[in-house]
């Protein structure tokens, strides 16, 4: 089964663009469901009552990676600040870009202590073309809160394994973000919010 991430970001915008990621999720969600997709979604740290500045999205099925080609690049968001009436700006932005959080290439140990599995069955949305065995696997990073779901292999280790690996790579963003200020580029990505070359836009 197809299976693709995306990471969804606000950038370094303010509580408006964080309130367009929430919206976003919402779209991709039902398009998901729309397309026979399962989406998984790991919110950044710390989202406050408007949502989260960054979250983490995989997709499994058949058309996952059509539906994140769709939404890759920049979104742009009309509608009015309800955080600030009166204010006259309206165009809100928030970026999507394909991520790979199964590459080897990490230093992070995880600690099995602060690992939480749970079991569900592969099947479902897409249905007949996945295993119905309860082979599907979601990571828990306890002290985080970070989730990562792996459905691609029909051996729960296997399936095991591949979630601990994307939950790596979330956990590794996350700590070049806090070390390197070219990877918090990389994870915020600010300067990829392109204002005027969004590839979708949406009136709320």
């Amino acid at each position: 089964m197809m299976s693709a991430d995306l990471l969804v970001t606000s950038g370094n915008g303010p509580a408006e663009c964080r309130i367009a990621v929430s919206k976003l999720i919402d779209i991709l969600t039902a398009e998901a469901k729309r397309l026979g997709c399962s989406i998984e979604v790991s919110s950044g740290p710390m989202p406050d009552r408007h949502g989260p500045k960054s979250a983490i999205v995989s997709l499994h099925g058949e058309a996952a990676a059509s539906l994140a080609a769709d939404y890759s690049g920049t979104i742009k968001f009309l509608f009015k600040s309800p955080v600030r009436p009166g204010h006259k700006r309206q165009n809100w932005f928030v970026s999507v870009q394909p991520i790979d959080l199964v590459s080897e290439n990490t230093g992070i140990v995880l600690d099995p202590a602060d690992l939480r599995f749970e079991t569900l069955r592969a099947g479902g949305p897409g249905g007949q073309h996945q295993n119905t065995t309860d082979s599907a696997v979601r990571a828990v990073h306890i002290p985080t809160g970070l989730t990562a779901m792996a459905r691609d292999e029909r051996s729960q280790h296997r399936n095991r394994a591949l979630a601990i690996r994307r939950l790596t790579g979330m956990l590794e963003m996350l700590e070049h973000r806090k070390a390197d200020a070219a990877r918090q580029e990389r994870f915020l990505a600010n300067r990829n919010l392109e204002r005027g070359n969004e590839v979708k836009t949406f009136r709320l």
